[in-house]
């Protein structure tokens, strides 16, 4: 058969590895595909540029509409991140009948429905494993792999930036600016790093995990979204004393009223294997009725790494080119009709455990009234930490651990508790999840 043409939309450091691993791996992939992928040509804001990053003499055009359109490709390869013109283009490839494989997380977390419905009427594919977890093929192992289990929760460490920073403010003891700019010197962080020590980049991934494993619509404006701006050095150390590690976390979990869907930092017990994930890492763990836990752990960015995922897709979709669309596995895992309209809770109803610091004058009875407010909320102390203060300190941190409870019974008893006239400044509030 005649190979496979496919359309390279962005010609930056991952449209780079896409034609390095094409290129090398042709052989391979032709037996695994049952004919060859050849890259067609590749659309670029600046042609010269481009051909230096790829390295190759692929025709290069900038007329990125054209060539998502053009009669003789069979794949287009959506390679450049953000929502416009990326939707455009990728609304246009499908309108054209095109195949769509795409990295972009944003795109399919904000739009994925709509672009799921126009591929599903058009009877072509839509295939996005490289936009979460980079390399990690998480999305296949849900959708495929653990087919047969009713998950009841995934979590993951699903941004490389934020994980390096973490295990870098414990290994070190450094702070949170300082391992910031370092992070930015190695080229783990962008220059603007907002979306990912807010958390943004960990929801778009957690929304599209959420809704292949639940089989529910992409809701990305329903997650609870927090970022790591706000930690201290001395969290990650008090956490440590207590026998856990920091991480973001992006989370989703069947509950009995809803689905929780989640990312903020999060203490995990130390013993568990998602807790020891270093550096710019990536881990997802999955809990299935039937498997138990399941965990995927790799580069979750990079060129080649998510260059794999990408020609893993490609490879999927040339083998089903020709195939009934009927007999395909569905975008979000489970059939278009057969989506489930389960609502998305709430933060304030979300059951989880606490840790609490909390700054207070070094007085008798102060920690008295905070355990009597929690206490009077519902809510009780599963351990406590006191740093000692020092000989001429008046003021010292106290430290809890709280069993479970639900997030609005938290936030009335914070609220109280920030009222005290020994509390001198605001309560440092995390969540811990045990994971198992």
């Amino acid at each position: 058969m005649n190979p496979i043409q496919i359309a390279l939309l962005g010609a930056g450091t991952v449209a780079s590895g896409v034609v390095k691993v094409l290129e090398r791996n042709q052989e391979e992939l032709r037996r695994r595909a049952g004919r060859g992928i050849e890259v067609a040509a590749v659309a670029a804001r600046n042609p010269e540029k481009a051909r230096l990053s790829i390295g190759t003499t692929l025709p290069i055009t900038q007329d990125f509409m054209e060539l998502a359109t053009r009669a003789d490709i069979d794949i287009v390869v959506e390679l450049l991140g953000g929502i416009s013109p990326a939707r455009e283009l990728v609304l246009a490839a499908i309108a054209a009948g095109k195949h769509v494989v795409t990295a972009n997380k944003a795109l399919i977390a904000l739009h994925g429905n709509e672009i799921f419905a126009a591929a599903q009427a058009k009877g072509v594919m839509v295939a996005f494993e490289a936009a979460v977890a980079g390399g990690i093929p998480i999305i296949k192992a849900l959708r495929e792999g653990l087919a047969a289990n009713r998950i009841a929760w995934v979590a993951g460490i699903i941004n490389g930036t934020t994980n390096f920073i973490l295990s870098e403010m414990r290994d070190k003891g450094l702070s949170f600016d300082v391992v910031l700019r370092e992070a930015q010197r190695l080229g783990y962080a962008e220059a603007d790093p907002t979306f990912d020590i807010e958390g943004i980049d960990a929801a778009h991934k957690i929304t599209i995990l959420c809704a292949i494993a639940f089989g529910v619509p992409v809701q990305f404006d329903k997650a609870h979204v927090e970022g790591i701006t706000h930690l201290d050095a001395a969290d990650i150390r008090y956490a440590e004393q207590l026998g856990y590690r920091i991480k973001l976390l992006g989370i989703t979990r069947r509950a009995p009223e809803g689905i929780e869907l989640r990312v903020h930092p999060t203490l995990i017990p130390a013993t568990r294997l998602v807790a020891n994930v270093e550096g710019a890492m990536n881990a997802v763990v999955v809990q299935g009725d039937a498997v138990g836990a399941t965990l995927y752990y790799g580069k979750g960015a990079g060129s080649e790494p998510t260059a794999s995922a990408i020609i893993a897709d490609l490879v999927d979709v040339t083998r089903l080119h020709t195939a009934d669309p009927e007999h395909r596995v569905p975008h979000l895992a489970f059939q278009p009709g057969a989506l489930a309209n389960t609502p998305i809770l709430p933060m304030e109803r979300v059951t989880t455990a606490y840790y609490l610091r909390i700054h207070v004058r070094d007085e008798a009875g102060v920690l008295a009234e905070i355990t009597h407010i929690l206490a009077e909320c519902g809510m009780s102390i599963d351990a406590l930490l006191q740093r000692p203060s020092g000989e001429n300190d008046q003021h010292t941190d106290v430290i809890l651990l709280t069993h479970e409870t639900l997030e609005r019974q938290m936030n009335q008893a914070l609220a109280r508790i920030q009222q005290l006239d020994t509390v001198l400044a605001p309560i440092v509030r995390l969540r811990k999840e045990e994971l198992r």
